[in-house]
């Protein structure tokens, strides 16, 4: 691999570091976090798969870390940004083109794993869209606990209400809705 693509990737890649992801920024919620804040969490949740799985952690772990890596280049398109579902894959899929035409024989790892995410074409694609849903719940009912504004981020519990398929992170996320319920509870959102 030539050292100056390597170099030109790495700034790419650390954008992410800096990028406030878009939905939290629409909403106005201070402090909040960036692409590569949640795909490092991702990439921590994949360690959940049990061994017993017919699933490749190695696989998902690195989906986890690539499955938004596009956005250093286009951006975090949300729903709320105009831009249809296929304009949003099509731009996708050429910045991630981009991207892995920087990294040799790897990059080509890299694309097709991306792909294989983007059309949910193995059951470790759809556990990690299922650790991308399990995280927004949690960094929803994270900033309504930290901002103390129950209830503001209704809409993306809302969203995925029933979309999260694989059974531990199913149950995951029932305990966070739960401890959210309960946080309604607290007298004074104290």
């Amino acid at each position: 691999m030539d050292s100056r693509n390597l170099v030109e990737f790495l700034e790419l890649v650390g954008r992410l570091k800096h990028m406030a992801r878009t939905g939290w920024v629409l909403l106005k919620i201070p402090n909040p976090e960036t692409i590569s804040g949640h795909m490092y969490r991702m990439a921590m949740l994949s360690f959940l798969v049990d061994s017993k799985e017919n699933l490749n952690r190695e696989k998902i772990m690195q989906m986890t870390l690539i499955h938004d890596l596009a956005e250093c280049i286009v951006g975090d398109i949300t729903p709320h940004c105009g831009v249809t579902p296929e304009d949003k894959h099509r731009r996708e899929d050429v910045a991630m083109q981009e991207i892995c035409s920087l990294l040799g024989d790897k990059g080509s790892e890299m694309l097709e794993l991306f792909r294989e995410y983007e059309k949910q074409e193995s059951s470790e694609a759809r556990y990690v869209k299922d650790l991308d849903r399990l995280d927004l719940i949690m960094q929803a009912f994270e900033y309504e606990k930290r901002d103390q504004i129950p209830g503001k981020l209704q809409e993306f519990f809302t969203t995925q209400d029933g979309k999260i398929a694989h059974p531990s992170l199913k149950s995951i996320a029932d305990q966070i809705i739960t401890e959210r319920e309960a946080l309604f509870r607290i007298p004074n959102n104290v």
